[in-house]
């Protein structure tokens, strides 16, 4: 009897490895997939948006502030925690038990000396700053790293067996009982203390999450188990991670040195409100995408098919909230944050040119994880990290309007050289990149211009706040889908997504 139960186990855990029996149906999967996560990013959207407001009528800028001098250091390090190998396990056509177990030991002692060495440089983050109150902050937060190192290969075989439902309701459950423990801390006056506890609570209910979902337990490490090339893959990638975060986050640094945690934070939440939003259409999609990329790699032909169709969907959702956003900017930071942040409107709409490229920010990892290509995505980033270097020392001694401004002008430019380095040598052009987010482009800046006048000139100032801003969804959301019928193509590409939607229904309901 326990032969025949150790065995069934066995195949149970095998299963989490094996990818063949995904392809039979890959494009339903993948595309329910992506359903099941958008969806769930509605629940997560809400509730985010939700506790911002709560919060930051509960806190203070400074108690934000406080915390994005820790977290800017902090998640940096935070890299290190990954090393690119749940990226790489996604990745791998064929995976067996005794690589992830290898995998995973080496994440877990990472995890753990990461949280060690955050612990020791805690009184270095407060010297620096210059604010005692940074030692305790980082030492709470250091606890998280060895949650998280639990589940870095557990959450790398849900994708990669594509358990989307799953990992999107130990994301949902885990978030609101962070922000839960968030509200209670901060009402009873914990101040930025409520924060911190905010993400332990989050980190602790997922890792629980997660190992109640995925059944697969590691076994011993073994050294000959060929995790070479695995950790080679990992290498590069987190080699580019933590180039890229650190040239995304030395303007919080910078900032938060020179000018102190009042501008940093009307920066970091300007910044972090306009994000948020494309944060949760990119993250489910990505997680979707690239195990669908990555299994598709060896057939260029329908390889690009689906990078385009997914390209097209994150644009399509994301562009016309960024547009919406700088177009009725002043209005949603009253509504969101309140009187007290109002001198993040001028923040907030200088970055718009750089969120409104962050809506395909995806779109050049997909290329290099899914085919392998991660020391090219390595020089580039090296590459784009310097010239980034280079505009935020130059542009903060003008404060934190002359960051927002150099970055957000700048991100369009530097595009279009990334993408052309990304595509070359590949079966992708940059051409059929263009065309296919030229429709959702012009669609979503040619409705917030015509939205602005009406704004200006019609709607009054005695206006109900949450009213106006919910009438000019409304009118964006009409002004927006008028223009893609009219556009060329774009009643072709609706009546594909209304297509895709109606299969995914079919699918559901047999």
């Amino acid at each position: 009897m326990s032969e025949k139960k150790h065995s069934y186990s066995k195949f149970k855990q095998e299963n989490y490895f094996n990818t063949e029996h995904l392809k039979t149906d890959l494009k339903q999967r993948s595309v329910r997939g992506g359903v099941v996560t958008i969806a769930s990013q509605a629940s997560k959207f809400t509730l985010k948006f939700g506790s911002i407001a709560i919060l930051a009528r509960l806190l203070t800028p400074e108690d934000y502030g406080l915390i994005g001098m820790a977290t800017v250091i902090i998640g940096f390090v935070e890299y290190f925690k990954d090393l690119g190998l749940s990226a790489a396990t996604i990745q791998q056509q064929k995976i067996n038990h005794q690589q992830v177990s290898t995998l995973f030991w080496i994440n877990l002692g990472v995890s753990f000396l990461i949280a060690l060495i955050v612990a020791l440089i805690a009184p270095a983050i407060a010297a620096f700053y210059h604010e005692p109150r940074l030692k305790a902050i980082t030492l709470g937060l250091a606890i998280n790293f060895i949650f998280g190192g639990l589940t870095i290969q557990h959450q790398a075989l849900l994708k990669r067996q594509m358990q989307f439902t799953n990992l999107a309701k130990i994301e949902i459950v885990s978030m609101l009982v962070g922000v839960v423990v968030a509200i209670v801390a901060a009402y009873s006056g914990l101040g930025y203390w409520s924060l911190v506890l905010m993400t332990l609570a989050t980190g602790i209910i997922n890792a629980l999450g997660v190992w109640i979902a995925c059944r697969w337990r590691p076994g011993l490490p073994s050294r000959g188990s060929g995790v070479r090339s695995l950790l080679t893959y990992g290498r590069n990638l987190t080699s580019f991670r933590l180039i890229n975060y650190f040239s995304r986050n030395l303007d919080n640094i910078l900032i938060g040195r020179r000018w102190g945690s009042q501008q940093l934070a009307l920066y970091a939440q300007a910044y972090r409100l306009l994000l948020l939003p494309i944060q949760q259409i990119n993250s489910p999609i990505h997680s979707v995408a690239l195990p669908t990329l990555s299994s598709l790699q060896g057939e260029p032909e329908k390889h690009g098919r689906y990078y385009y169709k997914a390209i097209l969907l994150i644009t399509t959702l994301g562009m016309p909230i960024v547009a919406f956003m700088f177009a009725t900017a002043h209005d949603l930071i009253l509504l969101m944050l309140g009187k007290q942040w109002i001198e993040a409107v001028i923040l907030f709409k200088f970055l718009m040119p750089a969120a409104f490229i962050g809506t395909f920010n995806v779109a050049e990892g997909w290329v290099y994880q899914s085919l392998g290509l991660t020391e090219r995505q390595l020089r580039i980033g090296i590459i784009m990290t310097a010239i980034d270097i280079t505009i935020f020392f130059i542009s903060v001694n003008w404060g934190a309007v002359g960051v927002a401004i150099g970055y957000g002008l700048s991100q369009p430019i530097l595009v279009i050289f990334s993408l052309n380095y990304c595509y070359w040598g590949t079966h992708l052009k940059f051409s059929n990149f263009v065309k296919t987010i030229s429709t959702p482009a012009i669609a979503s800046i040619a409705a917030g211009v015509i939205l602005l006048p009406i704004k200006q000139f019609v709607f009054t100032a005695e206006l109900n706040l949450l009213l106006s801003v919910l009438i000019d969804m409304l009118l964006y959301g009409l002004f927006y889908l008028t223009l893609w019928l009219i556009l060329p193509g774009g009643k072709k590409h609706l009546l594909d997504i209304v297509e895709t939607l109606q299969t995914i229904k079919q699918k559901s309901s047999r």
